[in-house]
């Protein structure tokens, strides 16, 4: 027997461990013989922001059997239900982002199109989250929990949430789970690459040693270190249609008794937006803006004027965003920040490194001499559509009424891509249909018709006349629907009075209540 094949992933935090545990997992089910390092130094301090995810992250928790209240316990975590976007439309509407689907739930009839939900919510005039269970516990902050007479807990049910948590705790929370896996404690100095393939054969280490590998991931975030410094890899720049390129981020402490938000607030300012992501201890808030309007003391000045008190700001963070034209290049993956960026308003960095990873792991991982051309071109070109659609979802978000500043003139006149207007103008012509997002990340999750409907319905990019006719097409339908419709928002009222309160929950699962 050979020895194993030496898997080295480049950077800790909540990408690399992420990718540790998928690739660990897909090649101990496969019967691989690989073994698995991850380079992470102590000397590079972790700056704990508030992160937000999607669904995607507690499904892979349950595909690794970690039990949530632990991650709770451990990460200071709170539940996202969704996001609240404030002053997007127009100043003074707020809409939200509830993250479930209720198609899940109910059995469509024969031959009833997609979405038809959402479609007789928009031909009602009705907001299509009211029949979202996760809508009421939104506007009352509750957890979709409820507590027995026994005193155990019980989910509301069967939908996926998402979670707030402390990024440098959730990174540390999943080494701490790694088995099997080597930790190098080092700084990478450089790479040795292979003289006629261009492969990476070993990293050279701070300390002078080498780290041999047939494999590599980049997880360095920003830095980019091994796919960008040493394989050159190109990059694609977003900068036009996602204008935000700056971040001013800061905390703002609970008060006492406070109840805490179960959303990401996605606040809109003069020229950009503000996050507040809760977690139990704290908020962590950001100012992402566009420095073509604003200078940062500008940006504080707003913001302390917006909140009404001061802020010791953390950071001035500065980045490009786009993502690389491709993120596998020899035998180097990039994931997480060293792979793409989106500005994060609606948290696809975390959400693409668990998809990016669990596809190569499942699709195209193998022993590193097997791996063709074909399945890197293959690879790359559906991870460069995922993050393209990522790009057209965000970039759909500034379709506003907006035209109160220099930013917002700017970005309704030009900076709306034309994947963006084509989508539109199809919309304008038929409702969104969950066929307009083809298949091509094999079932694993993406940016889909369930978080585009409450957008586009809270944006007013729905055309109400348009969703009537479908719905009067069918009138059988179109009474079942309605039926259906309240009958969700009926339920869902009912388990959000018996839901426990976000703070309550949380206090419990700590074992302080």
């Amino acid at each position: 027997m050979g020895k194993p094949a030496h898997f080295v992933i480049v950077g800790g935090g909540t990408a690399g461990w992420i990718a540790a545990f998928i690739i660990q997992d897909e090649a101990r089910r496969r019967g691989f013989d690989f073994k698995i390092s991850v380079v992470e130094s102590s000397k590079v301090p972790t700056v704990g922001v508030g992160e937000a995810t999607t669904a995607a992250f507690r499904v892979l928790l349950k595909h690794f059997g970690i039990d949530e209240f632990e991650f709770f316990r451990k990460t200071d975590a709170s539940f996202k239900l969704g996001i609240r976007h404030e002053d997007w439309r127009r100043k003074g509407f707020t809409y939200y982002g509830p993250i479930d689907d209720p198609h899940q739930v109910i059995q469509a009839p024969p031959g009833a199109p997609s979405d038809y939900l959402n479609v007789y919510a928009v031909a009602a005039g009705r907001a299509v989250q009211e029949m979202h269970m996760f809508q009421p516990l939104l506007e009352q902050k509750k957890a979709p929990y409820a507590r027995k007479a026994d005193g155990s807990l019980i989910p509301l049910g069967p939908f996926h949430y998402a979670f707030h948590f402390d990024q440098a705790l959730v990174g540390k929370f999943f080494a701490s789970k790694s088995k099997g896996v080597d930790k190098v404690d080092a700084l990478v100095a450089g790479v040795e690459r292979d003289g006629e393939t261009g492969h990476i054969t070993a990293l050279v280490l701070d300390d002078n040693s080498r780290l041999e590998g047939d494999f590599f991931i980049d997880a360095t975030g920003f830095r980019k270190q091994i796919i960008v410094k040493a394989l050159e890899a190109p990059w694609k720049s977003y900068a036009h249609e996602l204008p935000v390129n700056r971040a001013l981020p800061f905390w703002i402490e609970l008060k006492d008794g406070e109840e805490l938000a179960n959303y990401t607030r996605a606040w809109a300012q003069s020229s950009g937006w503000m996050w507040q992501i809760p977690t139990r201890q704290r908020y962590g808030c950001g100012y992402v803006y566009s420095d073509e309007f604003l200078t940062p003391e500008q940006a504080k000045d707003e913001i302390e004027r917006v909140l009404g008190h001061e802020i010791e700001v953390r950071s001035d963070i500065r980045f490009q965003i786009g993502r690389l034209e491709k993120a596998w290049i020899g035998n180097c993956v990039a994931v997480g920040l060293s792979s793409s960026f989106l500005e994060p308003l609606e948290s696809t960095s975390i959400h693409g490194t668990i998809v990016q990873m669990m596809l190569f792991a499942q699709r195209y991982m193998d022993e590193p001499g097997k791996i063709t051309d074909n399945a890197r071109d293959d690879y790359n070109a559906r991870i460069g559509r995922q993050v393209d659609d990522f790009r057209t979802f965000v970039n759909t978000h500034y379709m506003t009424e907006r035209d109160d500043t220099p930013f917002w003139r700017e970005v309704r006149a030009n900076r709306i891509h034309p994947e963006t207007k084509e989508r539109l103008a199809r919309w304008q012509k038929r409702m969104p249909r969950q066929e307009d997002f083809p298949n091509y990340l094999g079932g694993l999750p993406h940016i889909e018709t369930q978080l585009h409907y409450p957008v586009l319905n809270g944006l007013g990019l729905l055309d109400q006349n348009l969703a009537r006719k479908e719905m009067e097409a069918d009138p059988k339908l179109r009474r079942f629907a309605q039926q259906t419709f309240d009958s969700l928002v009926k339920e869902y009222r009912a388990a959000a009075s018996q839901a426990l309160g976000h703070r309550e929950f949380l206090d419990i699962v700590q074992g302080i209540a």
